[in-house]
């Protein structure tokens, strides 16, 4: 498993949203995007996380982020999951891990005290240019979005 860093290329990706409309991370140049990548829809943290980062989509845009999740949930779910949790951003299917891959959340990680393969819960930073400026990996779903924001100086 490849993990990103600052300075490198954010691998470029083509995936339906909810509505099953493509969205691209290419057509995103020139603006900075938040992805977030999260293990699945309507569970307990994914919820957490998903609900903080509405909570905090004003800043964040004022700013100049777009905000964007990923899961392996089709877009169905997604859709259902937008629409229960008033998430006012895109959530994007990934059902076949290629993003997942790319961007190295896919792979070995604690669950219970055992390992297991599956979603590593991380976000990543993109500059207006497509590069990375923030790869945080393993992140804990609760009290993440305000951690980012100091991160990015907002708060």
């Amino acid at each position: 498993m490849n993990r990103l860093a600052a300075g490198d290329p954010a691998p470029d990706f083509a995936l339906v949203n909810q509505d099953e409309e493509e969205v691209a991370l290419s057509d995103l140049r020139g603006r900075s995007a938040i992805l977030f990548f999260y293990p699945e829809a309507m569970t307990p943290g994914c919820t957490t996380e998903a609900c903080d980062f509405r909570d905090s989509l004003a800043p964040l845009q004022a700013a100049g982020y777009e905000v964007l999740g990923v899961s392996r949930d089709l877009p169905d779910k997604l859709l259902e999951f937008r629409a229960r949790d008033h998430l006012p951003f895109d959530l994007l299917s990934d059902p076949e891990r290629e993003a997942h891959e790319a961007y190295g959340v896919w792979g070995e990680k604690q669950r219970n005290g055992e390992t297991v393969i599956g979603v590593i819960r991380s976000t990543f930073v993109v500059d207006e240019d497509g590069r990375i400026l923030h790869a945080l990996y393993e992140v804990d779903p609760a009290g993440h979005v305000v951690r980012l924001k100091q991160l990015l100086g907002m708060a």
